[in-house]
């Protein structure tokens, strides 16, 4: 099995595992009844188990790929966590300042990968 598929397949495992959690979570009984007491603090961090299972696959993929993707991939996400982070800073002065709605700090993580996505297409040198 090559790297790539090796990184598509953990990427799909984990991120399936991170929408179930989420989904399980917030749109079940099951996540009303653990979300209170103790286990609260347990049942809501789980989320965060699959994000570093992403982020130690992208690592390993980065690691396993030649000079040229590993760059590359670099270079888009150094960009998309720029935008993401330049995103957060806009609505959080337009949260403080200008009353606008305010957004659950976990949908960053999604946010980073749309923007990543949305580069993907234009970042195509390491330059």
């Amino acid at each position: 099995m090559s790297a790539k598929t090796t990184y598509h397949r953990s990427m799909a495992i984990w991120t399936t595992l991170y929408v179930a959690l989420i989904a399980t979570i917030s749109w079940t009984p099951l996540g009303d009844r653990f979300l209170a007491g103790p286990s609260a603090y347990l049942v809501a961090a789980l989320p965060a188990v699959p994000v570093a299972g992403m982020m130690m696959a992208v690592l390993k993929h980065m690691n396993s790929s030649d000079e040229f993707v590993r760059a590359l991939l670099a270079k888009r996400f150094v960009i998309a966590a720029g935008l993401t982070f330049v995103g957060c800073a806009v609505w959080g002065f337009l949260e403080s300042f200008a009353r606008a709605p305010h957004i659950e700090l976990w949908l960053v993580f999604p946010a980073f990968w749309v923007a990543f996505g949305l580069i993907t297409p234009f970042v195509k040198s390491t330059r």
